[in-house]
Protein backbone atom coordinates (compact mmCIF):
# COMPACT_ATOMS: atom_id res chain seq x y z
CA UNK A 1 0.00 0.00 0.00
CA UNK A 2 2.60 2.42 0.94
CA UNK A 3 4.96 1.52 -2.10
CA UNK A 4 1.85 2.56 -4.54
CA UNK A 5 1.10 5.50 -2.77
CA UNK A 6 4.85 6.28 -3.00
CA UNK A 7 3.97 5.31 -6.64
CA UNK A 8 1.49 7.60 -7.32
CA UNK A 9 3.32 10.58 -5.60
CA UNK A 10 6.51 10.39 -7.92
CA UNK A 11 4.28 9.78 -11.19
CA UNK A 12 2.01 13.03 -9.80
CA UNK A 13 5.85 14.84 -9.37
CA UNK A 14 7.26 13.61 -12.91
CA UNK A 15 3.88 14.81 -14.91
CA UNK A 16 4.47 18.60 -13.17
CA UNK A 17 8.49 18.71 -13.59
CA UNK A 18 7.70 17.84 -17.07
CA UNK A 19 4.73 20.74 -17.26
CA UNK A 20 7.46 23.51 -15.92
CA UNK A 21 10.17 22.64 -18.42
CA UNK A 22 12.31 19.68 -16.69
CA UNK A 23 13.93 17.80 -19.31
CA UNK A 24 16.15 15.03 -19.95
CA UNK A 25 16.54 15.80 -23.67
CA UNK A 26 19.53 17.47 -24.70
CA UNK A 27 18.85 19.37 -27.51
CA UNK A 28 16.12 22.52 -26.01
CA UNK A 29 12.75 21.93 -27.29
CA UNK A 30 12.75 18.48 -28.42
CA UNK A 31 9.40 17.36 -28.97
CA UNK A 32 9.29 14.92 -25.72
CA UNK A 33 6.35 14.51 -23.10
CA UNK A 34 8.07 13.44 -20.07
CA UNK A 35 10.72 15.12 -18.34
CA UNK A 36 12.48 11.48 -17.75
CA UNK A 37 12.93 8.48 -20.60
CA UNK A 38 15.08 10.20 -23.03
CA UNK A 39 18.22 9.70 -20.99
CA UNK A 40 17.73 9.18 -17.39
CA UNK A 41 14.49 6.75 -15.32
CA UNK A 42 14.19 6.79 -11.70
CA UNK A 43 15.11 3.61 -10.37
CA UNK A 44 15.85 1.69 -6.90
CA UNK A 45 19.33 1.02 -5.83
CA UNK A 46 19.13 -1.01 -2.51
CA UNK A 47 22.93 -1.25 -2.34
CA UNK A 48 24.03 1.79 -3.43
CA UNK A 49 21.56 5.14 -2.25
CA UNK A 50 18.21 3.70 -2.75
CA UNK A 51 16.27 6.19 -5.09
CA UNK A 52 18.34 7.52 -7.77
CA UNK A 53 18.38 7.89 -11.53
CA UNK A 54 19.77 5.09 -14.06
CA UNK A 55 20.62 5.85 -17.38
CA UNK A 56 18.07 4.80 -20.53
CA UNK A 57 20.24 4.61 -23.23
CA UNK A 58 24.22 4.83 -23.44
CA UNK A 59 25.68 8.09 -22.43
CA UNK A 60 28.85 9.70 -23.19
CA UNK A 61 31.14 11.51 -20.81
CA UNK A 62 30.57 15.06 -21.10
CA UNK A 63 27.09 15.05 -22.30
CA UNK A 64 24.16 17.06 -21.13
CA UNK A 65 21.52 14.79 -19.64
CA UNK A 66 19.18 17.20 -17.34
CA UNK A 67 18.20 20.44 -17.81
CA UNK A 68 16.25 22.28 -14.95
CA UNK A 69 14.79 25.67 -16.37
CA UNK A 70 15.36 28.50 -13.71
CA UNK A 71 11.27 28.81 -13.15
CA UNK A 72 11.47 25.06 -11.45
CA UNK A 73 14.24 26.16 -8.74
CA UNK A 74 12.58 26.78 -5.40
CA UNK A 75 15.02 29.72 -4.09
CA UNK A 76 14.50 31.70 -1.33
CA UNK A 77 14.03 34.16 -3.94
CA UNK A 78 11.33 32.88 -5.61
CA UNK A 79 9.26 31.94 -2.89
CA UNK A 80 9.12 35.40 -1.61
CA UNK A 81 8.43 37.08 -4.75
CA UNK A 82 5.10 35.14 -5.00
CA UNK A 83 4.08 35.51 -1.13
CA UNK A 84 3.67 39.04 -0.09
CA UNK A 85 2.50 38.26 3.67
CA UNK A 86 5.58 36.31 3.70
CA UNK A 87 7.78 38.78 2.47
CA UNK A 88 6.43 41.69 4.62
CA UNK A 89 7.36 39.71 7.23
CA UNK A 90 10.79 39.02 6.78
CA UNK A 91 10.98 42.88 6.87
CA UNK A 92 11.26 42.74 10.41
CA UNK A 93 13.53 39.82 10.72
CA UNK A 94 16.68 41.45 9.42
CA UNK A 95 19.07 39.25 11.07
CA UNK A 96 18.38 35.52 9.83
CA UNK A 97 20.66 33.77 7.43
CA UNK A 98 19.87 32.87 3.70
CA UNK A 99 19.69 29.37 5.36
CA UNK A 100 17.35 29.79 8.21
CA UNK A 101 15.05 31.82 5.24
CA UNK A 102 15.54 29.05 3.06
CA UNK A 103 14.32 27.22 6.55
CA UNK A 104 11.20 29.23 6.81
CA UNK A 105 10.46 29.59 3.41
CA UNK A 106 10.15 25.49 3.04
CA UNK A 107 8.41 25.04 5.99
CA UNK A 108 5.94 28.03 4.73
CA UNK A 109 5.38 26.10 1.72
CA UNK A 110 4.55 22.89 3.38
CA UNK A 111 2.56 24.68 5.72
CA UNK A 112 0.15 25.72 2.63
CA UNK A 113 -0.35 22.40 1.53
CA UNK A 114 -2.44 21.37 -1.42
CA UNK A 115 -2.61 24.86 -2.32
CA UNK A 116 1.47 25.25 -3.15
CA UNK A 117 2.64 25.44 -6.45
CA UNK A 118 5.24 23.09 -5.12
CA UNK A 119 2.73 20.45 -3.69
CA UNK A 120 4.13 17.76 -6.15
CA UNK A 121 7.50 18.02 -5.10
CA UNK A 122 7.29 18.77 -1.52
CA UNK A 123 4.78 15.49 -0.93
CA UNK A 124 7.08 13.37 -2.89
CA UNK A 125 10.59 14.44 -0.42
CA UNK A 126 11.93 12.00 2.37
CA UNK A 127 10.12 12.18 5.60
CA UNK A 128 13.28 11.85 7.66
CA UNK A 129 16.69 12.04 7.67
CA UNK A 130 19.82 10.55 9.22
CA UNK A 131 21.73 13.28 9.48
CA UNK A 132 24.06 14.30 12.54
CA UNK A 133 21.65 16.85 13.38
CA UNK A 134 18.78 14.53 13.75
CA UNK A 135 20.58 12.44 15.99
CA UNK A 136 19.11 11.84 19.79
CA UNK A 137 22.14 11.91 22.61
CA UNK A 138 21.92 8.13 22.98
CA UNK A 139 22.11 7.90 18.81
CA UNK A 140 25.04 10.33 19.26
CA UNK A 141 26.95 8.37 22.23
CA UNK A 142 26.65 5.04 19.37
CA UNK A 143 29.35 7.23 17.58
CA UNK A 144 31.69 6.03 20.53
CA UNK A 145 34.52 8.69 19.11
CA UNK A 146 35.10 11.97 21.18
CA UNK A 147 35.36 14.19 17.94
CA UNK A 148 32.54 12.41 16.28
CA UNK A 149 30.61 12.75 19.23
CA UNK A 150 31.45 16.82 19.49
CA UNK A 151 31.07 17.23 15.99
CA UNK A 152 26.97 15.83 16.29
CA UNK A 153 26.31 17.62 19.21
CA UNK A 154 27.52 20.85 17.16
CA UNK A 155 25.14 19.82 14.36
CA UNK A 156 21.98 19.61 17.15
CA UNK A 157 23.42 22.72 18.67
CA UNK A 158 22.91 24.79 15.37
CA UNK A 159 19.67 23.59 14.77
CA UNK A 160 18.65 24.61 17.80
CA UNK A 161 19.62 27.73 17.69
CA UNK A 162 18.72 28.11 13.96
CA UNK A 163 15.22 26.61 15.36
CA UNK A 164 15.04 29.74 18.06
CA UNK A 165 15.71 32.57 15.91
CA UNK A 166 13.11 31.21 13.34
CA UNK A 167 10.75 30.64 15.66
CA UNK A 168 9.26 34.15 15.79
CA UNK A 169 8.95 34.86 12.01
CA UNK A 170 7.53 31.45 11.56
CA UNK A 171 5.03 32.42 14.24
CA UNK A 172 4.09 35.73 12.62
CA UNK A 173 3.47 33.54 9.83
CA UNK A 174 0.17 31.64 11.74
CA UNK A 175 1.99 28.30 10.62
CA UNK A 176 0.13 25.06 12.00
CA UNK A 177 1.67 23.73 15.37
CA UNK A 178 3.54 21.01 13.77
CA UNK A 179 5.64 23.02 11.98
CA UNK A 180 6.37 24.87 14.29
CA UNK A 181 7.99 22.39 16.10
CA UNK A 182 12.18 21.62 16.08
CA UNK A 183 11.09 17.77 14.51
CA UNK A 184 9.58 20.21 11.74
CA UNK A 185 12.66 22.46 11.23
CA UNK A 186 14.88 19.33 11.63
CA UNK A 187 13.21 17.90 8.55
CA UNK A 188 13.88 21.32 6.58
CA UNK A 189 17.17 22.03 8.12
CA UNK A 190 18.36 18.49 7.11
CA UNK A 191 16.20 18.89 3.19
CA UNK A 192 18.25 22.14 2.54
CA UNK A 193 21.61 20.45 3.92
CA UNK A 194 21.11 17.20 2.07
CA UNK A 195 19.37 18.27 -1.41
CA UNK A 196 20.47 22.18 -2.31
CA UNK A 197 22.72 22.75 -4.70
CA UNK A 198 25.29 25.76 -5.03
CA UNK A 199 23.64 29.31 -7.28
CA UNK A 200 25.44 32.22 -7.76
CA UNK A 201 22.97 34.59 -6.34
CA UNK A 202 22.73 32.67 -3.47
CA UNK A 203 25.98 31.09 -2.41
CA UNK A 204 25.30 30.53 1.12
CA UNK A 205 21.92 28.66 1.41
CA UNK A 206 21.48 27.72 -2.76
CA UNK A 207 19.02 26.00 -4.22
CA UNK A 208 16.24 22.86 -4.49
CA UNK A 209 16.42 21.28 -8.07
CA UNK A 210 13.66 19.24 -8.62
CA UNK A 211 14.88 16.09 -10.48
CA UNK A 212 18.32 16.95 -10.25
CA UNK A 213 18.10 15.90 -6.51
CA UNK A 214 17.54 12.49 -7.56
CA UNK A 215 21.16 11.78 -8.66
CA UNK A 216 23.22 10.11 -5.71
CA UNK A 217 26.67 10.83 -4.92
CA UNK A 218 30.29 10.05 -5.95
CA UNK A 219 33.63 10.85 -5.08
CA UNK A 220 35.74 12.51 -6.94
CA UNK A 221 38.21 9.98 -7.65
CA UNK A 222 35.56 7.96 -9.03
CA UNK A 223 36.04 10.44 -12.62
CA UNK A 224 38.94 11.84 -11.61
CA UNK A 225 41.12 7.90 -11.67
CA UNK A 226 41.88 6.83 -15.22
CA UNK A 227 41.35 3.03 -13.90
CA UNK A 228 37.73 3.87 -14.01
CA UNK A 229 37.55 5.75 -18.02
CA UNK A 230 39.34 3.98 -20.37
CA UNK A 231 39.19 6.66 -22.70
CA UNK A 232 41.05 9.15 -20.06
CA UNK A 233 45.29 8.51 -20.58
CA UNK A 234 47.55 9.05 -17.81
CA UNK A 235 49.06 12.55 -19.72
CA UNK A 236 44.99 14.23 -19.28
CA UNK A 237 44.80 12.94 -15.57
CA UNK A 238 48.05 13.93 -15.01
CA UNK A 239 47.42 17.85 -16.40
CA UNK A 240 43.87 17.34 -14.46
CA UNK A 241 45.93 16.74 -11.58
CA UNK A 242 48.06 20.21 -12.11
CA UNK A 243 45.45 22.08 -13.02
CA UNK A 244 44.69 21.69 -9.31
CA UNK A 245 40.62 20.89 -9.81
CA UNK A 246 38.51 22.43 -7.21
CA UNK A 247 36.57 19.26 -5.97
CA UNK A 248 35.01 21.47 -3.19
CA UNK A 249 32.16 22.54 -5.69
CA UNK A 250 30.13 21.00 -8.06
CA UNK A 251 32.22 19.70 -11.02
CA UNK A 252 29.86 17.81 -12.89
CA UNK A 253 26.71 20.18 -12.95
CA UNK A 254 25.89 24.16 -12.56
CA UNK A 255 23.57 27.25 -13.21
CA UNK A 256 24.07 28.52 -16.73
CA UNK A 257 23.10 31.83 -17.47
CA UNK A 258 23.09 31.27 -21.41
CA UNK A 259 20.25 28.96 -20.76
CA UNK A 260 18.47 30.37 -18.08
CA UNK A 261 18.88 26.52 -16.74
CA UNK A 262 20.58 23.89 -14.03
CA UNK A 263 22.37 21.64 -16.50
CA UNK A 264 23.87 18.44 -15.36
CA UNK A 265 26.30 16.71 -17.35
CA UNK A 266 27.39 13.04 -17.56
CA UNK A 267 31.20 12.55 -15.73
CA UNK A 268 31.90 9.54 -17.48
CA UNK A 269 30.69 6.67 -19.80
CA UNK A 270 27.45 4.99 -19.06
CA UNK A 271 25.72 2.00 -19.84
CA UNK A 272 22.02 1.55 -20.25
CA UNK A 273 20.89 0.47 -16.73
CA UNK A 274 23.94 1.70 -14.81
CA UNK A 275 23.22 4.11 -12.07
CA UNK A 276 24.39 7.93 -12.62
CA UNK A 277 26.07 9.69 -10.46
CA UNK A 278 26.86 13.57 -9.18
CA UNK A 279 30.10 14.63 -7.51
CA UNK A 280 29.20 16.71 -4.36
CA UNK A 281 32.90 17.23 -3.69
CA UNK A 282 35.11 15.16 -1.61
CA UNK A 283 33.84 14.44 2.05
CA UNK A 284 35.13 11.82 4.90
CA UNK A 285 32.04 9.04 5.77
CA UNK A 286 31.95 11.80 8.95
CA UNK A 287 31.27 14.75 7.09
CA UNK A 288 28.52 13.09 4.51
CA UNK A 289 26.81 12.16 7.71
CA UNK A 290 26.61 15.56 9.05
CA UNK A 291 25.75 17.15 5.84
CA UNK A 292 24.02 14.04 3.85
CA UNK A 293 23.17 11.67 6.13
CA UNK A 294 24.69 8.42 4.84
CA UNK A 295 28.41 6.95 4.65
CA UNK A 296 30.03 5.12 1.98
CA UNK A 297 31.21 1.73 2.35
CA UNK A 298 33.98 2.17 0.59
CA UNK A 299 35.23 5.97 0.86
CA UNK A 300 38.78 6.44 -0.08
CA UNK A 301 38.78 9.87 0.97
CA UNK A 302 37.62 8.86 4.33
CA UNK A 303 40.01 9.72 7.48
CA UNK A 304 40.61 8.68 11.05
CA UNK A 305 42.50 11.35 13.79
CA UNK A 306 44.75 10.80 16.39
CA UNK A 307 45.20 12.64 19.85
CA UNK A 308 47.36 15.03 19.99
CA UNK A 309 48.76 17.13 22.61
CA UNK A 310 48.81 20.95 22.51
CA UNK A 311 53.06 21.20 22.51
CA UNK A 312 52.80 18.54 19.37
CA UNK A 313 50.26 20.33 17.59
CA UNK A 314 52.06 23.45 17.25
CA UNK A 315 55.14 22.55 15.83
CA UNK A 316 52.97 21.71 12.89
CA UNK A 317 52.78 24.18 10.09
CA UNK A 318 50.08 22.88 8.34
CA UNK A 319 46.33 23.33 9.29
CA UNK A 320 45.16 20.34 11.89
CA UNK A 321 43.28 18.57 9.53
CA UNK A 322 45.78 17.31 7.22
CA UNK A 323 47.25 15.37 10.52
CA UNK A 324 45.13 12.34 9.89
CA UNK A 325 45.77 8.96 8.77
CA UNK A 326 43.97 7.82 5.46
CA UNK A 327 41.51 5.09 4.87
CA UNK A 328 44.14 2.57 3.59
CA UNK A 329 45.72 3.10 7.19
CA UNK A 330 48.60 5.26 6.31
CA UNK A 331 49.50 8.41 8.14
CA UNK A 332 49.19 11.67 6.06
CA UNK A 333 52.79 13.23 5.29
CA UNK A 334 51.92 16.43 7.74
CA UNK A 335 51.44 13.59 10.39
CA UNK A 336 54.35 11.93 9.71
CA UNK A 337 56.43 15.10 9.45
CA UNK A 338 55.18 16.49 12.69
CA UNK A 339 55.63 13.14 15.00
CA UNK A 340 59.30 13.29 12.81
CA UNK A 341 60.11 16.82 14.44
CA UNK A 342 58.52 16.21 17.94
CA UNK A 343 60.41 12.96 18.67
CA UNK A 344 63.25 15.01 18.08
CA UNK A 345 65.37 16.47 20.41
CA UNK A 346 64.49 20.26 21.04
CA UNK A 347 68.23 21.53 20.67
CA UNK A 348 68.41 19.13 16.89
CA UNK A 349 64.75 20.59 15.35
CA UNK A 350 66.02 23.31 14.16
CA UNK A 351 69.20 22.08 11.91
CA UNK A 352 67.14 19.25 10.76
CA UNK A 353 63.22 21.06 10.25
CA UNK A 354 64.16 21.13 5.92
CA UNK A 355 64.70 17.60 5.93
CA UNK A 356 60.95 17.15 7.90
CA UNK A 357 59.28 19.53 5.76
CA UNK A 358 60.98 17.57 2.67
CA UNK A 359 59.28 14.22 4.22
CA UNK A 360 62.49 13.04 4.54
CA UNK A 361 63.81 10.60 7.39
CA UNK A 362 65.76 12.37 10.58
CA UNK A 363 67.46 8.89 11.26
CA UNK A 364 66.37 5.07 12.02
CA UNK A 365 66.18 5.47 15.39
CA UNK A 366 63.61 8.74 14.79
CA UNK A 367 61.84 6.26 12.34
CA UNK A 368 61.42 3.69 15.22
CA UNK A 369 59.80 6.33 17.78
CA UNK A 370 57.64 7.88 15.24
CA UNK A 371 56.55 3.99 14.66
CA UNK A 372 55.68 4.02 18.51
CA UNK A 373 53.63 6.85 19.04
CA UNK A 374 51.79 6.13 16.30
CA UNK A 375 50.73 2.43 17.41
CA UNK A 376 50.60 3.65 20.90
CA UNK A 377 47.58 6.86 19.94
CA UNK A 378 46.01 4.20 18.09
CA UNK A 379 45.71 2.04 20.10
CA UNK A 380 44.72 4.57 23.12
CA UNK A 381 41.74 5.22 20.64
CA UNK A 382 40.51 1.78 20.53
CA UNK A 383 40.70 0.76 23.83
CA UNK A 384 38.78 3.96 25.05
CA UNK A 385 35.88 2.68 22.57
CA UNK A 386 33.38 0.78 24.90
CA UNK A 387 33.31 -2.05 21.65
CA UNK A 388 35.52 -3.62 19.18
CA UNK A 389 35.71 -3.71 15.33
CA UNK A 390 34.29 -7.86 16.09
CA UNK A 391 31.94 -6.24 18.19
CA UNK A 392 30.28 -3.62 15.63
CA UNK A 393 30.29 -6.64 13.10
CA UNK A 394 28.08 -8.29 15.13
CA UNK A 395 25.78 -5.76 15.86
CA UNK A 396 25.20 -4.73 12.68
CA UNK A 397 24.76 -8.18 11.78
CA UNK A 398 21.97 -8.59 14.46
CA UNK A 399 20.86 -5.07 13.21
CA UNK A 400 20.22 -6.67 9.58
CA UNK A 401 17.91 -9.61 10.77
CA UNK A 402 16.08 -7.28 12.85
CA UNK A 403 15.36 -5.04 9.87
CA UNK A 404 14.21 -7.99 7.95
CA UNK A 405 11.78 -9.60 10.67
CA UNK A 406 9.12 -7.86 12.93
CA UNK A 407 11.20 -7.96 16.03
CA UNK A 408 10.05 -5.12 17.91
CA UNK A 409 12.96 -2.74 18.28
CA UNK A 410 13.35 -1.54 22.02
CA UNK A 411 12.80 -5.06 22.63
CA UNK A 412 15.82 -5.99 20.59
CA UNK A 413 18.00 -2.96 21.94
CA UNK A 414 17.03 -4.39 25.36
CA UNK A 415 18.25 -7.91 24.93
CA UNK A 416 22.02 -5.94 23.92
CA UNK A 417 24.53 -6.17 26.18
CA UNK A 418 25.94 -2.93 26.90
CA UNK A 419 24.11 -0.93 24.42
CA UNK A 420 20.82 1.15 25.88
CA UNK A 421 19.68 2.84 23.47
CA UNK A 422 16.11 2.68 24.09
CA UNK A 423 14.84 5.68 21.72
CA UNK A 424 16.91 5.27 19.08
CA UNK A 425 15.73 4.64 15.87
CA UNK A 426 17.25 1.41 14.03
CA UNK A 427 18.45 3.63 10.78
CA UNK A 428 20.30 6.15 13.08
CA UNK A 429 21.79 3.57 15.52
CA UNK A 430 23.18 1.00 12.36
CA UNK A 431 24.68 4.54 10.88
CA UNK A 432 26.60 5.30 14.09
CA UNK A 433 27.87 1.66 14.05
CA UNK A 434 28.84 1.78 10.70
CA UNK A 435 30.37 4.71 10.82
CA UNK A 436 32.90 4.05 14.09
CA UNK A 437 33.38 0.44 12.86
CA UNK A 438 34.64 1.84 9.53
CA UNK A 439 36.55 4.46 11.51
CA UNK A 440 37.84 1.91 14.11
CA UNK A 441 39.16 -0.30 11.01
CA UNK A 442 41.42 2.59 9.67
CA UNK A 443 43.21 2.72 13.31
CA UNK A 444 43.76 -1.07 12.88
CA UNK A 445 45.14 -1.05 9.50
CA UNK A 446 47.42 1.82 10.62
CA UNK A 447 48.80 -0.15 13.55
CA UNK A 448 48.89 -3.46 11.66
CA UNK A 449 50.99 -1.99 8.43
CA UNK A 450 53.23 -0.23 10.98
CA UNK A 451 54.14 -3.52 12.95
CA UNK A 452 54.45 -5.23 9.63
CA UNK A 453 56.53 -2.48 7.69
CA UNK A 454 53.94 -2.27 4.69
CA UNK A 455 54.72 0.92 4.37
CA UNK A 456 57.93 2.91 5.41
CA UNK A 457 57.53 5.87 8.02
Amino acid sequence: MEEEEDGEKLESFLQWASAVGISDCSISGDNFSRCLGHSLAVSNFPDAGGRGLAATRVLRKGELILRVPKAALMTSDALISKDQKLAAALEKHPSLSPTQILGVCLLNEMNKGRSSWWYPYLKQLPKSYGLLETFSPSEIEALQIDHAIQTAERAVMRSKVDWEAATPLMSELRLKPRFLTFKAWLWSSSTISSRTMHIPWDVVAGCLCPVGDFFNYTPPEAFLNPSNDSEVSEAEFSCRLEMNINVERLTDAGYEENTLSYCFYANRNYAKGDQVLLCYGAYTNLELLEYYGFILQDNSNDKAYIPLEPDILALCPWPGESLYISQNGEPSFALLSTLRLWTTPVSDRRSIKHLVNSGDPISDENETAVFEMIIQKCQEVLRSCPTSIDEDELLLLEIHEFENCSRDWENFQEQLKGDGYRKSSSHMWKLAVQWRQKYKKILHDCITKTETGCFKL
